[in-house]
């Protein structure tokens, strides 16, 4: 068909259609980051904990749970390279917060990598205020390696004891590669807000 026959609406968007990539939204790298942030107003101390994961300047737009195939995982110093001032990032985002003095929060993320590099993974996002940082840490790779392991149709162990191994999960020949960040605080005596952020962020 011709888009000289369509009305002005439809021609418009089979222009955008023809000028933006199938792949212009798939990001090609990620990282892994942290912060924690404290202050006396809630909205505050989340703040100063995306300043110290390094994501203040951003407009962050959180979304759920794929990792694009072939999909660089960077360090955070190389990913932060890449973006700009204002720009809008895409990201998976575990927020925690506390104003309860000795009150222990954890924030993390986790990843599932399959070992086909074709083969989309998972993240995951996980928060607490009962668990250790280890315990949330490896809670959150489990996550994404079973919701990873469910899309091949297999379930992993899901007894605790099986959670703590964490690293590289088997189904039967296959191989899933977990990574995973944790940011852990304690509240303040003063009653203070206290909040921990975990983020995976995605670089187009």
């Amino acid at each position: 068909m011709n888009s000289d026959s369509l009305d002005p609406a439809e021609t418009s968007t089979v222009e955008r259609s023809r000028r933006i990539s199938p792949n212009a939204w798939v990001p090609r790298q990620i990282f892994l980051t942290r912060g924690v942030g404290y202050h006396e107003d809630r909205l505050h101390s989340f703040e100063l904990a995306l300043r110290e994961a390094g994501l203040a300047p951003f407009n962050l737009v959180t979304v759920s749970s794929i990792l694009p195939p072939g999909c660089d995982v960077v360090q955070r110093e190389d990913g932060l390279t890449e973006l700009l001032p204002g720009q809008i990032v895409f990201c998976v985002l575990a927020r925690e917060n506390t104003d309860q003095p000795h009150k222990r929060i954890t924030a993390s993320v986790g990843m599932a990598i399959p070992e086909d590099p074709t083969q989309h993974g998972y993240i995951s996002e996980h928060n607490s205020q009962t668990e250790t940082p280890n315990q949330s840490n490896r809670h959150a790779a489990f996550l994404a390696a079973d919701m990873l392991a469910t899309s091949m149709g297999r379930t992993l162990d899901s007894r605790p004891q099986a959670r703590q191994e964490g690293g590289t999960f088997r189904i039967e020949n296959r191989s899933i590669q977990t990574q995973a960040i944790t940011a852990e605080a304690i509240g303040r005596k003063n009653g203070s807000w206290t909040t921990v952020v975990a983020c995976a962020a995605f670089v187009l």
